[in-house]
């Protein structure tokens, strides 16, 4: 079954499209955070972000720095913030927020039980990369 993402861009449910290419596409959230929220899609329906094939992915990233540009531009923001989640819709997405300050996004607070495993966490994140 198609996600929600792949039904918005073949047209089969309505969106307000911002930008599109062979590999992407854009368009405003329903539910904005901020005025000219944005997800940017791959057209290619995948779940998990960092399974998409490399030119997707590269493809992915070049749409959200062209879309996070003009989103700047015409809100006047601060700064464009990136939110990767995922959970929301099993189709890759990358939220754009313009923002003016922290306070304008979610941001969870601290873990301290973490914040007390920061060398042992860095030594296992590290052993597995090398």
């Amino acid at each position: 079954m198609s996600t929600l993402f792949s039904r918005i861009i073949s047209g089969e449910l309505p969106a307000h499209t911002v930008y599109e290419d062979e590999r992407t596409y854009a368009f405003l959230d329903i539910n904005p955070r901020q005025e000219g929220h944005t997800l940017v899609v791959p057209r290619r329906e995948v779940d998990y972000l960092f399974d998409l094939p490399a030119e997707d992915y590269e493809a992915l990233w070049a749409a959200v720095e062209r879309v996070a540009t003009a989103l700047k531009a015409v809100t006047h923001c601060a700064r464009v913030v990136v939110l990767v989640v995922g959970y929301e819709v099993p189709h890759a997405h990358v939220h754009l927020i313009p923002t003016n300050a922290l306070a304008d996004i979610p941001f969870p607070p601290i873990d301290e039980d973490a914040q007390g495993r920061l060398a042992e966490t860095a030594a296992k994140i590290h052993e597995v990369i090398h």
